[in-house]
């Protein structure tokens, strides 16, 4: 694997990360009292975390939890950064939600070969 590759990687999974972490932000701004801040800001990124951890294609790396087509990867993995940016958003971070918005767009760019792998997996 060539260095850059490694780095976009690097850089895809702190976008998981950052994604995660803006939809903890949203939902602590968004719910009502603490049991609608615990709820929305733990339990919706960590749904989040489960969803992207569980549904994965095969040697992706390693073996998939439940197996499936890869552009069903692509739509969860667009679907939770497109939460993600939206939280940000609603909650008020809007140059923050922009620039998420754009480096996961220019990441996937970067990404081109992966996101051509994932769309040949059934």
């Amino acid at each position: 694997m060539s260095s850059l590759k490694a780095i976009n990687l690097g850089v895809h999974f702190l976008l998981e990360l950052a994604a995660l972490a803006a939809l903890v932000y949203w939902g602590f701004t968004t719910g009502e009292g603490w049991l609608m801040d615990a709820i929305l800001g733990l339990g919706i990124p960590l749904l989040a975390a489960i969803i992207w951890g569980v549904f994965r294609v095969p040697d992706d790396p390693g073996p998939a939890t439940v197996a499936v087509p890869g552009y069903i990867r692509l739509i969860i993995e667009w679907g939770i950064f497109g939460l993600a940016a939206a939280g940000l958003f609603a909650a008020g971070a809007r140059t923050l939600g922009w620039v998420f918005l754009i480096a996961a767009l220019i990441n996937y760019a970067i990404m081109y070969e992966r996101v051509l792998w994932l769309l040949r997996q059934r």
